[in-house]
């Protein structure tokens, strides 16, 4: 259960991760929940279940800017640093947001932590960091060669958060996600497929060489969750499945669990992209007693259930 009087900001709160984190701090007993959010890529009907809810207070504003940060920052004990432009090919298509956003609006919200006396920052990373993997599975020791815009930008803001907690004293925590996947995601491969197979249309399999590590985002807020609890300094942490999915095994599977709609249309390898990733979970096991299943993807079929597909 949470601790008394605890105030939480959670920038990015009316996103995908960020809004289910939000419903669980609420529905763990949570004193206040503060949302900051830009709403670029969230949506407030993300929070429509405690909208009404006292404990909640959302404010539309941007991490870029140290006014909107300062007020939502006030008497916040933790903060859930969420907000990002959180995927590779929309970090190329707009390199400048991607910049401003992931790497300025990480410095803001360090800094902005550091004024109001906050206690812990949970900073989301991902495996972007690490770049193209030598070996697999990829512990948080290996090498962190970014080959993208997005990746770079988080290993920016990691960077930013050993220097924050090493200078000015601020409790810092990485968490490097894998491929969440979830209700109320759009914009990548699980729901962009879901949504393109039920309308009967070809899957689009970029390369199909790619290894992905798929997690599900309860597991995914469970984790932040469980860091924000533990006391004194953290590693950086994988949050992943530890288990590769090839990309054409789970296009197959959207097919058949969509009533064997959408075939495959495998296309040109896209250079941005990552290939092969599996994380090592050892840390994630012994830190933060998380086991993750067997099957990655055995929710995917609530999602093909879903109402929210039809709004993805």
């Amino acid at each position: 259960m949470i601790g008394e009087f605890e105030k939480f900001l959670v920038t990015g709160g009316a996103g995908f991760i960020g809004s289910h984190l939000v419903e669980r701090l609420l529905s763990d007993g949570a004193d206040e929940v503060v949302v900051l959010d830009n709403l670029h890529h969230g949506r407030l009907e993300n929070l429509e279940a405690y909208r009404l809810d006292p404990r909640l207070q959302i404010h539309e504003g941007d991490v870029r800017d140290p006014d909107a940060l300062a007020q939502a920052m006030q008497g916040v004990n933790v903060v859930y640093h969420l907000a990002a432009q959180s995927n590779v090919i929309g970090s190329i298509a707009d390199v400048d947001y991607c910049f401003s956003t992931n790497v300025v609006g990480t410095y803001n919200v360090l800094r902005a932590a550091s004024r109001h006396g906050v206690r812990r920052v949970l900073f989301s990373s991902s495996r972007e960091v690490y770049g193209e993997p030598i070996g697999l599975p990829v512990d948080e020791g290996d090498p962190l060669l970014p080959i993208n815009s997005y990746g770079a930008s988080k290993l920016a803001g990691e960077a930013y958060c050993r220097a924050f907690r090493h200078v000015f004293g601020l409790q810092t925590v990485v968490l490097r996600l894998a491929n969440v996947y979830g209700q109320r995601d759009r914009g990548r491969v699980i729901p962009l497929w879901l949504e393109q197979a039920a309308a009967g249309e070809a899957l689009p399999v970029y390369g199909g060489k790619q290894l992905i590590d798929f997690v599900w985002i309860g597991d995914t807020v469970e984790a932040l969750i469980r860091a924000s609890r533990l006391d004194g300094p953290l590693p950086p942490i994988n949050v992943g499945s530890g288990t590769g999915t090839r990309i054409v095994d789970l296009a197959r599977r959207i097919a058949r669990l969509t009533g064997g709609h959408g075939q495959l249309k495998v296309l040109p390898a896209r250079p941005v992209e990552v290939t092969r990733f599996v994380a090592s979970v050892d840390r994630m096991r012994e830190i933060l007693g998380i086991e993750p299943p067997l099957d990655p993807l055995d929710h995917l079929p609530s999602l093909v259930a879903a109402p929210v597909l039809a709004r993805v």
